[in-house]
């Protein structure tokens, strides 16, 4: 099998930085993309390529694209990580905040996945990881923005997959809970949001970035070709539907 390339968004910290460190681990070329220098990822993560834009700009994400390509020449994995979730009173939230929350979380999947395909295709094989959440199916109220955005990329996913299936291209997205980074304790973590998650989970413990690397593996394993279209909800039961 010929040596993979995987794009991962959102790679300079948190759930991204655990990923690309743990598809390095398993043999891939590993290219990141965010706004901010990842020096803490590449050094954690052997021949790392990575790659400073803004994942809503569409100049941007085609230019950081041809580099991925000319470091590695191909690709086959896309993992669609980086996403916003401020909590806000709805009728407190902005046209502007609004618009920034879609643009982060559910148009900056498209632009990067559509910049990519070309080069899925070309290699025969590919898995697009889109990131979702639970929170999709809990509905917190001070979230309206953030789960419209999440509901949109797993319609997205759904759709994508019939579409891309056959070109051996599969399409999933894997919904966390809470999970336990910089910017979550920055926003939410000195609020008690991480106890009251915790509170509503039938496992008792706070999701942590380590705790997504086994399902992100097996859904983009070579063996996981039967599996697309679908929505892992990995909450530690807080949203059982």
């Amino acid at each position: 099998m010929q040596t993979r390339t995987a794009l991962v968004t959102g790679a300079a910290q948190g759930l991204g930085q655990e990923f690309a460190v743990a598809l390095a681990g398993r043999g891939y070329r590993v290219a990141g993309l965010d706004l901010a220098p990842q020096t803490e990822t590449a050094g954690k993560t052997p021949d790392y390529l990575g790659l400073v834009a803004d994942v809503t700009d569409e100049e941007q994400v085609r230019a950081a694209l041809g580099h991925v390509i000319d470091a590695f020449g191909t690709l086959h994995v896309v993992v669609n990580n980086a996403g916003v979730y401020p909590a806000r009173p709805f009728e407190e939230t902005t046209a502007e905040e609004w618009r920034r929350i879609m643009r982060v979380n559910l148009e900056a999947p498209f632009l990067v996945t559509r910049a990519a395909l070309p080069h899925l295709k070309a290699a025969g094989w590919g898995r697009v990881v889109n990131i979702a959440s639970a929170a999709v199916f809990t509905a917190p109220p001070d979230m309206v923005p953030y789960v419209a955005s999440k509901t949109g990329l797993i319609g997205f996913t759904r759709a994508l997959a019939a579409a891309l299936g056959p070109y051996g291209i599969t399409v999933n997205a894997i919904a966390p809970t809470m999970v336990r980074t910089a910017t979550a304790e920055r926003t939410v973590g000195a609020d008690g949001g991480f106890e009251f998650v915790r509170a509503q989970q039938a496992v008792p413990h706070t999701q942590e970035p380590s705790d997504l690397v086994s399902t992100l593996l097996y859904v983009v394993d070579e063996g996981s070709g039967f599996l697309t279209g679908q929505t892992l909800n990995v909450s530690g039961g807080s949203a059982f539907l």
